[in-house]
């Protein structure tokens, strides 16, 4: 089976959405969005709570990282969608871009047309942001951006106990101010997620000239004469007459890659792969933020624990059917901030999230009373992994590596995050709802007695970034267009692109990456565009 098109996008995630819905705006290109994972039509997909459900195996590969051996040979279970949508449609809603130096330093490392006031136009444009129109914010985009609709007392408290260690109230993390504590906004329109799959891809399925297809898995990218021509998938091969784009994430994407020949060709010939493109940098530089945390026990119900059990879940359902208030709107993490490990640091390099409840997240421990998380983590890790296969059969898990903490100055610092987050949690402003913490507990005190703790109680931020890196030097991956440096026809545009990976959450930026990328494929392909 041999079918044309113009572009085909393989992965229907927080890029290859934007990108479906931006290229197929010109009626003369012919555009396949290819996606492995199901549809979005479960209402965990949807309902702003439903992600307390996400890393916990809807929606995703159940992939974990390899033994990590510089935490005690830990495994951590590595979420990755597989859904429509991707990461947007099982992510915490988050809105945040990262600091404005990250792009400018994407500019320093060779990245030309990526510094902050080259992105920031991209940002604004995928914006449809129900409290700021200014120079950092736009209205009338496709992506829902709003302030959280069911926050609790005990967040108000968290700020004041901030405040108490001098660390300033900041009401527009995505602005021009990055450090502080505040509200998140939250990637969501009229109290439900605005996922790409919503914001982008709804309004642009009923165009002629866009074909979305689930459930299908890409085996490789066809490859003829140095140029990529199509993908094979098990029915067959479907042909693109201008680009193959690569949208499948930081693990997808270097991992097709690899499955097609492209990648560092003494580990695909001892895997029987023959070698398409030798690209040792592809499935490189993996980076990633390591999550440490706090969980303390409440004095009474100050959070949404409760609402696990069954007849407090009914009634929260009823809330929100009425009222559109209540946990079903709570993302659960809507409360954090931006703050310093180490004071002379260019800009803040330590994340919070305030997760409203204990065991929200898959091997996170949950308080038979109730009670509250502080997530910290480490923004700009010098640390850098692998992603590489562990044979040649599609079907198979990848090897994950973020090798975490394999820089000493990593786990430095992610101790003295979770120091910070202690110490904000024993604030006298917390006391009317923090009985006393549980973890890591009293017993840990030094250094050796936090990396202990962290070897057992930590996670994935769930932010990959950086495996198909572009940059002007003859490693990199792809050049600042995105296109793959030795074969033409082929651009990869995800989280993946990031020569260093951003100091906040990656889906807006992923976001921004496709808009951004869609112009430069207009640019390039005039009418078919």
């Amino acid at each position: 089976m041999e079918k044309g098109y113009d572009f085909i996008i393989i992965g229907g995630g927080s890029a290859g959405a934007v990108l479906a819905a931006r290229l197929s705006e010109d009626p003369s290109a012919r555009v396949l969005l290819l996606e492995a994972g199901g549809r979005d039509s479960h209402p965990f997909y949807h309902l702003p709570a439903g992600f307390a459900k996400m890393t916990k195996g809807i929606g995703s590969w159940g992939w974990q990282t390899v033994p990590q051996r510089h935490m005690n040979g830990m495994v951590i279970r590595y979420t990755q969608a597989r859904v429509i949508g991707g990461g947007s449609s099982i992510n915490a809603q988050i809105y945040t871009r990262g600091n404005a130096l990250d792009y400018d330093e994407w500019r320093q490392l060779g990245c030309p047309g990526w510094s902050y006031e080259d992105v920031l136009p991209y940002f604004r444009k995928a914006e449809d942001n129900d409290t700021f129109d200014n120079r950092f914010h736009g209205k009338g985009g496709p992506l829902g951006v709003s302030q959280p609709r069911a926050p609790l007392p005990i967040c108000e408290a968290w700020f004041a106990a901030a405040a108490q260690m001098g660390i300033p109230r900041n009401r527009d993390m995505a602005g021009e101010v990055q450090e502080g504590v505040g509200y998140y906004q939250l990637t969501q329109r009229n109290y439900r997620r605005s996922s790409a799959s919503i914001a982008y891809l709804r309004p642009a399925r009923g165009r002629a000239n866009l074909e979305v297809r689930t459930g299908v898995q890409v085996l490789r990218i066809v490859v003829e004469k140095g140029r990529a021509v199509g993908v094979e998938t098990p029915e067959g091969i479907l042909r693109a007459s201008a680009e193959v784009i690569l949208s499948s994430g930081a693990i997808g994407s270097p991992r097709l890659l690899q499955l097609s020949g492209i990648g560092p060709a003494d580990n695909l010939r001892g895997l029987g792969i023959p070698v398409v493109l030798d690209q040792p940098q592809v499935g490189a530089n993996l980076q990633d933020h390591l999550d440490l945390f706090v969980i303390a026990e409440c004095t009474g119900p100050h959070t949404y624990d409760r609402y696990a059990k069954l007849h407090w879940s009914a009634l929260a359902g009823l809330q929100y059917l009425l009222t559109r208030r209540g946990p079903v709107a709570s993302s659960l993490f809507e409360t954090g901030g931006f703050w310093y490990a180490d004071p002379d640091a260019r800009s803040p390099d330590i994340q919070f999230h305030l997760g409203l409840g204990s065991g929200i997240e898959a091997g996170v421990a949950a308080m038979p009373q109730g009670g509250v998380t502080l997530n910290s983590a480490y923004l700009r890790p010098r640390s850098r992994g692998t992603v590489r296969l562990a044979s040649a059969d599609p079907l198979a898990p990848p090897l994950i590596d973020p090798n975490y903490w394999e820089d000493p100055h990593d786990r430095e610092m992610s101790i003295r995050g979770l120091k910070l987050a202690r110490e904000m949690m024993a604030q006298e402003a917390l006391k009317p709802f923090v009985l006393a913490e549980r973890l890591p507990g009293p017993e840990v005190r030094t250094d050796q007695d936090y990396f202990d703790y962290a070897c057992k109680h930590s996670k994935t931020d769930h932010h990959p970034a950086g495996t198909c890196r572009m940059g002007s030097d003859p490693q990199a991956v792809l050049d600042p267009e995105l296109r793959l440096n030795g074969l033409s026809g082929l651009r990869v545009v995800d989280a993946s692109v990031m020569p260093r990976v951003v100091s906040a959450n990656t889906n807006a930026t992923t976001i921004m990456i496709a808009e951004k990328a869609a112009d430069m494929i207009k640019a390039a392909h005039g009418g078919r565009a």
